[in-house]
């Protein structure tokens, strides 16, 4: 499985960018909130689908990273210039920690949700999903984490994309009081 930092280190077109995280516990939300600032983005990374085009990485853009306490996944907003979320992107995962540096850190299962405004729901990396399975590099019990966190997402919270929108308004707001 792949570590993956909520600073996204992975991210080689980002050159510059700022970082803040903190634990929220509050009657809305409980666990890991991440505000990453894209402060300089050599190339703007837009994905397409459906005939729409989302521009998910450019200069000045926010990503809001939340992963909820016990649970076993990563939603990810991309948050435009304008303050409005882009879409959303969810990574199922195995579990979670903290890094010496005090940088949150997951390990990553392959699959995610690609969530659009409109409610659209992509799911992406399936096929990573069965290949890491077939060649042991998760087990079965992984797999089915996957699968099931997946379609507990998809019956639940991405069925209110407006609560979604609510949700992540006030985490961002909730760390940018602590910046």
């Amino acid at each position: 499985m792949k570590k993956k930092r909520l600073v996204c280190d992975e991210w080689t077109v980002i050159t510059s960018k700022r970082y803040k995280q903190r634990n929220i516990d509050n009657e809305f939300f409980r666990g890991i909130v991440a505000l990453l600032y894209l402060d300089e983005v050599v190339t703007p990374q837009i994905w397409e689908f459906n005939g729409q085009k989302n521009v998910v990485c450019d200069t000045g853009m926010k990503w809001l990273q939340m992963i909820p306490s016990n649970d076993t996944y990563v939603i990810t907003a991309m948050i435009n210039i304008k303050n409005e979320i882009e879409l959303w992107y969810i990574d199922i995962i195995a579990d979670y920690g903290v890094d010496i540096d005090n940088i949150t850190y997951f390990h990553d299962l392959y699959l995610d949700l690609v969530v659009y405004q409109n409610g659209t729901i992509k799911i992406d990396d399936m096929d990573e999903l069965v290949e890491a399975l077939e060649q042991k590099i998760i087990t079965l019990d992984l797999y089915n984490l996957a699968l099931e966190t997946s379609q507990k997402l998809q019956r639940g919270i991405l069925t209110d994309i407006p609560q979604l929108n609510i949700l992540c308004m006030r985490c961002m707001n909730e760390i940018k009081q602590t910046l």
